[in-house]
């Protein structure tokens, strides 16, 4: 079996955890901080789907769902033979941390040190865009709208 390559990631959020959760479950949420386009069913075995930068899909399907704690979905990209749709696993748990959250982020089941940099950098920057919103700031317009 071919060695995995893992992202970790830590956010702190100056919201409770309930409204991260939303921010990360309900499509029209998702698009303040992240992508174009988002379908998503927040229940085991539903669809977890969003076109990230306008020109690339991420794509999965939710595993488990603990409202307001946690979400661990399969993760992708449509179009990929390196990182195909489902082909890697994205778990976030959400900790009550002095009147917000502490976010907390693995990405594991990536096949290539180049690939966890570049969605280690992803993650990076959407989770600062996330921590913008959930404190109610707008982040502006995504520098990465257009990339593939």
């Amino acid at each position: 079996m071919p060695e995995s390559f893992v992202v970790h990631r830590e956010a702190h959020i100056a919201a409770p955890p309930a409204a991260v959760f939303a921010l990360m479950t309900d499509p029209e949420k998702i698009l303040r901080w992240m992508g174009t386009e988002a379908q998503v069913e927040p229940q085991p075995g539903g669809l977890y789907l969003v076109n990230v930068t306008g020109a690339r899909f991420a794509r999965g399907s939710f595993r488990e769902v603990v409202p307001v704690h946690r979400l661990a979905y399969s993760f992708g990209w449509d179009g990929s033979e390196v990182v195909p749709p489902g082909s890697s696993l994205v778990e976030i748990d959400l900790i009550e941390q002095g009147g917000g959250t502490l976010l907390r982020l693995t990405h594991s089941g990536l096949p290539s040190a180049d690939q966890c940099a570049g969605h280690a950098e992803g993650w990076a920057h959407y989770l600062e865009r996330l921590t913008e919103v959930a404190a109610g700031r707008d982040p502006g317009p995504d520098p990465f709208y257009g990339r593939t």
